[in-house]
This record gives C-alpha cells, structure tokens and sequence, in this order.
C-alpha cells in the first residue's frame, strides 16, 4: 500500500468535518471521459464506459453525504455534432442504463427518483421508452432525486418553457401580467420540479460551466467548483473539496 493510500482516507474525513453545510442539489458536468480514453489509448466507448461506472460510485458517496439532488450534463445538444458511431453507443448506453433503473435493487433501497432534464423530442423512440418507463417506475420516490440531462441545452431549456407558457396564455386565457419567477420555474423541464443548484462541480480541468441550468444555477448564484482530473478519475476528495468551497460560501453569507 502507497503512502498515498494510507493517508487519503485521513484526508477525508478532515474535509468532511471541515463541511459543515451540505448542498442539497449538485449539478455535474461529466467531463474528460473521451481525453481519458485517449490518455491510456483506448477508443472513446472506454471512456464513456468508465464515466458510466464512476456515476454509481458517485451516487454512493452523494447518498452517504446526504446530498437529495444531483443533475448530472450527461449530453448536450451540441453533442449530436460528433461522431455517428459515438452517439449510437452513447444512445445505447443511456437506454441500458434507464432500464437497468427497473431492476437495480439500490434504487429501491435508496428511493431513488429518476428523471429526464432537457428535449425528448430529439431522442431516438426507444431511448425515449426506457426513459418514460423509468421516470414511471420511480415516479414516488422521494428518498434521492437523480437527473439526467439528456438532449440539453441551456438556452434551450427556457425557450421550452416560454412555448408552454405562451401556449397556457393562448388556451387558457391566462394575462400576459401575470407571468413572473414562479410561473417560469413551473414550467421549467416540464414542471418536474427541479430545486435550486446550490453547487455546480466541472471535471477534466475546463473552467466553464458550458450554460448548463442557467436560470437554476446563475440564477440562483451557485457555487462553482472546477478540478482537474478527468470523470473517470474524480475521487471522493474531490467531490469533498467541491462541498468544502460551498460550505465556505454559506459561511460568508452568514458573517
């Protein structure tokens, strides 16, 4: 065993004392699975493969914390522009993945809530399947709230919202006046509910939030934490240090 072995569990739980406030809603850009790949010279499915398996470990270390949200980036609309090949695996994955939700016995024993974050419409009929079946099956638990953005785009995510209220205010009469913050945030991704980001954590050492939930994150000034390394290799320290930099960000506004 490495010195290092030996002293980050010693590491963890001085960060986790240091946390006083937990954030109840995480939103994570999951980045670098690709340069991960290509860093050990594996194609890129090994990487999407890898990022897939740290989510669950992930979840593990979010439900020991007492995170209740997180909002996982998992594919933008600006990601249809790769590959043909990338996007058929990545579709693939994401349709195992919301169908493995039926039968995963943590997702019973966490009360585990899935749903879907950004435009259906642009998915292939049987992605879009395994995501009502899971959203269904899941549907009242609400012990954990796992969101998964798929099809996402932050500019995109109000111009929904703006076609549902214009089309409340066609049919239903509704005063153009009483449009404010709350109708807005109703209507959001399709009204599921989505609370306030408290803190935005970026993998793969890119500093840029990449417009992700900007009226629940911007809007609401999360705290943002950007690190190195890539998905794959995001540990339980650095998702501690991310808590640590929101912690110290509640402490300021409480001074």
């Amino acid at each position: 065993m490495t010195w290092r072995e030996l002293l980050e569990p010693v590491y963890e739980r001085q960060l986790v004392r240091q946390c006083r406030h937990i954030p109840n809603h995480i939103a994570i850009i999951m980045d670098g699975n690709r340069r991960y790949a290509k860093m050990l010279g594996f194609d890129t499915t090994y990487g999407h493969k890898a990022g897939a398996d740290k989510l669950e470990e992930v979840l593990d270390w979010a439900q020991e914390l007492g995170i209740r949200h997180i909002t996982l980036y998992s594919f933008s609309t600006e990601n249809f522009s790769r590959k043909k090949d990338e996007v058929g695996y990545l579709f693939t994955m994401f349709r195992e993945k919301f169908l493995g939700v039926l039968t995963d016995e943590r997702v019973t024993r966490y009360k585990i809530h899935v749903q879907m974050v950004g435009d259906p419409s642009l998915l292939p009929d049987d992605l879009r399947e395994a995501v009502r079946k899971a959203e269904e099956a899941t549907k009242d638990h609400t012990g954990f709230h796992l969101n998964i953005a798929l099809a996402y785009g932050g500019r995109n995510e109000i111009v929904l919202a703006a076609r549902d209220i214009l089309d409340e205010v066609r049919k239903e009469g509704i005063d153009p006046e009483k449009i404010d913050v709350r109708m807005v945030e109703e209507h959001l991704h399709q009204g599921k509910g989505i609370p306030p980001v408290d803190l935005i954590i970026r993998t793969g050492n890119e500093c840029r939030t990449s417009n992700f939930l900007p009226w629940l994150a911007a809007g609401y000034e999360s705290a943002v934490y950007f690190c190195a390394p890539y998905w794959p290799l995001f540990r339980k320290i650095d998702l501690l240090r991310a808590i640590r930099i929101y912690d110290q960000r509640i402490a300021q506004k409480n001074t």
